[in-house]
């Protein structure tokens, strides 16, 4: 039984060797992947800080991307506001100058049928004749009815015709 327990201590002392021994390369490779992974880690680190600091950057970029971009809408804004504002007095000033060259045309033609209306039928119809239809209809529609009757009695029958048709309409 000596021997038996012998065995049995000998047995027990090399498999606590072999452990021991399992348990030292164990300990070891831990060391060593632990290492690594510090390693694997201040890597990490330093991807997560560059990553933020373009982040920042970005952040920063587009803040200022989008400042321009609203002066520049800004600026667009007064712009087309000045457009308007100057394309109304355009508008206005166009209307007057219309309103102005009518008045003028008005005058004109009112010293025109003036002009006629103090001469005598014959010559007045000889002019009347020798004008452009429209410009001699404008002149005699200016006129009173009594003396466009007269001057059409002493014109051409078939221009004053072509005027009696233009003055009805």
């Amino acid at each position: 039984m000596k021997l038996f327990l012998l065995c049995v201590f000998i047995t027990s002392s090399l498999f606590s060797l072999q452990t021991s021994d399992k348990l030292f390369e164990c300990t070891a490779i831990f060391k060593e992947r632990k290492s690594e992974l510090l390693v694997e880690l201040e890597r990490i680190d330093e991807q997560k800080q560059a990553l933020s600091a373009l982040k920042t950057a970005t952040e920063e970029l587009l803040r200022k991307k989008e400042s321009a971009l609203a002066a520049k809408e800004e600026a667009i804004e007064g712009k087309l506001a000045e457009i308007s504002e100057k394309e109304n007095s355009i508008k206005t000033n166009l209307k007057k100058n219309e309103e102005i060259l009518k008045e003028i045309k008005e005058i004109k033609m009112n010293k025109t049928a003036q002009t006629f209306a103090k001469m005598k039928p014959a010559a007045a119809s000889k002019i009347l004749s020798d004008m452009n239809t429209d410009e001699a209809a404008d002149i005699l529609s200016s006129l009173k009815p009594k003396t466009v009757g007269q001057i059409l009695t002493k014109m051409d029958a078939k221009k004053a015709s072509e005027l009696t048709s233009i003055l009805s309409k």
